[in-house]
């Protein structure tokens, strides 16, 4: 495998690996117990295996991920990915990674977190905003150089945790009882990567066209071999912070996976591990900072025609402002918003790859979104708590609605329903 394909796929790794990918796997680890292994499976799904496909089925196409949406019609395209990007972007993820890194590398230290929080994010957007004005030296810049340092401190944290965390696993919760895999497959969805590698896919396949692959078979094989670099990498650790979690039943109770991890570096390090712990979540949440504000300011340049430095200004600044509602607070607003994307992202990933075998139907794309969209908003409107109880006598039929997953059979039937009238419809194929 080539140097620039490994350098390229630590980037990868270092533009997923941020946040959510912190956070969340502890929790999923103290919350699944026993049930663990079935648990991390279907995170790992979600989290790592739909985030590679989608950046391969951005290499599919020429500009970015607006194409794919534009098979359904290009209004969905527009509007669809700039609720992706602005969701992976200034309104929910960059904020919740500046927030998650003072949490996790300033609050254990210093007290005084209404100042400090300001603060803090001042100088994480001022050196966010910096490193993001020249887009091409990214990749040397975090897979080069700041990857292995974090890579380097995650071994670190993880054989510490093998070694040393020797306490056993609790009773899984309730949702991990029944159905530990899929409950974890939508536990992945918080990580936000499968949608934010829509917007990572194009820097990706940007890298690979500045090295000199020029054909679309070139990247397509480039893509997936940095994709399986990133894959690897990101299953271990996953694998490794969750173990570390699923260890800490009997520690006490914690309010995220944050505290988890924070009370697992302090047993197993001391002061050493808080330490080693803030280097990796400052460098994890400055480099996906760093990614999705490059990724954002390129779309919406090409959308708006505006100033790259000036969308770029004007992303880190919204970024900045959200940071500082809190990491309580965006949390709390973006599950709902995740719960109605994630499904029509995952149905439209996945259709990228089926393309050829229903010869690209317009009528196919759109049958499938549709309904996947149904399922999605009641969801959504569901997790941010309106109550439907007519609408959800009638959603409790759907196969898999219990686990969460109550729009996989609509989809099916949505794109096969437009498969049988493909021909009537009169629009073109899409591309």
């Amino acid at each position: 495998m080539k140097k620039d394909t490994v350098i390229i796929g630590f980037m990868l790794f270092a533009l997923f690996f941020g946040a959510g990918n912190l956070i969340y796997p502890p929790t999923l680890g103290i919350e699944s117990g026993t049930s663990y292994w079935a648990a991390i499976a279907g995170f790992i799904i979600t989290g790592v295996g739909l985030p590679i496909l989608a950046v391969m089925a951005v290499s599919f196409v020429k500009n970015d991920a607006r194409e794919l949406g534009d098979r359904v019609h290009p209004l969905f395209g527009l509007i669809f990915t700039s609720m992706v990007y602005l969701t992976i972007g200034p309104v929910f993820a960059i904020p919740r990674a500046a927030t998650v890194a003072f949490e996790m590398a300033v609050e254990p230290f210093i007290t005084g977190t209404g100042i400090l929080l300001f603060l803090f994010t001042t100088i994480f957007f001022v050196l966010v905003y910096l490193a993001s004005l020249n887009p091409s030296k990214m990749v040397d810049r975090i897979g080069q150089y700041l990857t292995p340092i974090l890579l380097a401190a995650i071994v670190i944290l993880c054989i510490g945790g093998f070694m040393m965390m020797t306490a056993a696993a609790g009773a899984p919760a309730d949702k991990y009882t029944d159905s530990p895999l899929f409950s974890g497959f939508v536990e992945g969805y918080l990580t936000m990567d499968a949608i934010a590698a829509l917007a990572f896919g194009i820097i990706i396949v940007n890298a690979f066209k500045e090295r000199g692959v020029t054909t679309q078979k070139g990247l397509i094989q480039s893509t997936l071999k940095a994709g399986l670099v990133a894959g690897i990498s990101l299953t271990a650790v996953y694998t490794s912070i969750g173990w570390i979690g699923s260890r800490m039943a009997s520690a006490g109770d914690f309010s995220n996976g944050g505290a988890i991890l924070s009370a697992a570096a302090e047993t197993m390090f001391g002061s050493f591990g808080a330490l080693l712990l803030g280097v990796i979540v400052a460098l994890a949440c400055y480099t996906t900072s760093v990614g999705l504000v490059v990724a954002c300011g390129q779309f919406f340049h090409r959308v708006t025609g505006l100033s790259y430095k000036w969308i770029i200004a004007i992303v880190t600044l919204i970024s900045y402002l959200v940071a500082n509602q809190g990491l309580n607070t965006i949390i709390n607003v973006s599950v709902p918003v995740l719960t109605f994307i994630y499904p029509i992202a995952i149905v439209l990933i996945i259709m990228t790859f089926l393309h050829k075998w229903f010869g690209g139907s317009r009528r196919v794309y759109q049958g499938a979104i549709l309904v996947t969209g149904v399922v999605a908003l009641y969801d959504g409107l569901a997790a941010f708590g309106l109550k439907m109880p007519a609408v959800t006598s009638v959603m409790e039929y759907l196969p898999f609605f219990s686990i969460g997953l109550g729009w996989i059979v609509p989809a099916v039937v949505g794109g096969l329903i437009g498969y049988l009238f493909r021909g009537r419809s009169g629009l073109p194929h899409s591309n």
